[in-house]
């Protein structure tokens, strides 16, 4: 198996190397080498319903936002944001290839910033960034670091807006609401242009950022992922391994 592997790695090398346009396309699957927990892992986010009493689904809607903040931000404090990640082989390795023009763009599911954080600039976050948040009555922007501290949030918990005492949520898309318009129509430009498309970490089965790869009409899919995809038997490559590992790799 890895010799099998190696050979495979050495094949999208090349595919790299001979690409006039290459894109990658992440989701969760990138950041868990960085301790950053998924959803469906024995130690992902689905765990944590037996403390919360719901699944990732509902803590993370914009029902429940709505209906119980306290209840969200305590969630979301505890287990979407991770203060001390670092950018892993993965977001290192794609940062370095578009800095040697070998990459034209990161198309991400991931909320982390790890991409940016690793030297990356042309990323297009479909689900929004846990780095940027702002006020819903004003508007007023702020980082991560407002929402962190307690002095801001009313019971320790919510966000408050220091310019007119709203509340403050991050700029990230919640269950129930709409991908934003201008990303979503980037990302299906890049990708539509690409000639290699590279999807790495993620199952392929969150919709609608998943529906973007139908815009890829080049020839070299590439996926690399632990598990099966539904996309597998359209790719050129499938590499079952960890993306860091993979990456990491290819110089």
């Amino acid at each position: 198996m890895a010799n099998n592997v190696s050979e495979q790695i050495s094949q999208l090398s090349d595919l790299i190397t001979h690409s006039g346009s290459t894109v990658f396309f992440g989701g969760a699957g990138v950041s868990t080498e960085s301790g950053i927990p998924d959803f469906r892992s024995a130690s992902g986010l689905y765990a944590a319903q037996k403390v919360y009493g719901y699944p990732p689904e509902t803590l993370l809607s914009h029902t429940l936002f709505l209906r119980e903040p306290r209840l969200f931000f305590r969630y979301y404090k505890e287990n979407l944001i991770c203060k001390d990640a670092k950018p892993n082989k993965a977001h290192l390795a794609l940062a370095e290839f578009e800095r040697r023009g070998r990459l034209t763009a990161v198309v991400t599911q991931n909320v982390d910033g790890l991409h940016q954080a690793a030297g990356s600039r042309r990323v297009y976050e479909l689900h929004g960034s846990n780095h940027r948040q702002y006020c819903m009555d004003c508007g007023a922007k702020y980082d991560l670091a407002y929402i962190l501290d307690e002095s801001h949030c009313k019971d320790g918990l919510i966000p408050v807006c220091g310019e007119c005492g709203g509340t403050v949520r991050p700029d990230v898309v919640l269950y129930e609401e709409g991908l934003d318009e201008q990303v979503t129509a980037a990302s299906a430009e890049v990708i539509g242009g690409a000639e290699l498309l590279i999807v790495g970490g993620t199952s392929l089965a969150v919709y609608p950022a998943a529906g973007l790869l139908r815009y890829f009409s080049g020839e070299n899919l590439v996926l690399i992922n632990k598990t099966k995809t539904h996309f597998d038997d359209r790719a050129k490559l499938v590499i079952r391994a960890p993306i860091g590992e993979v990456l990491g790799q290819i110089s």
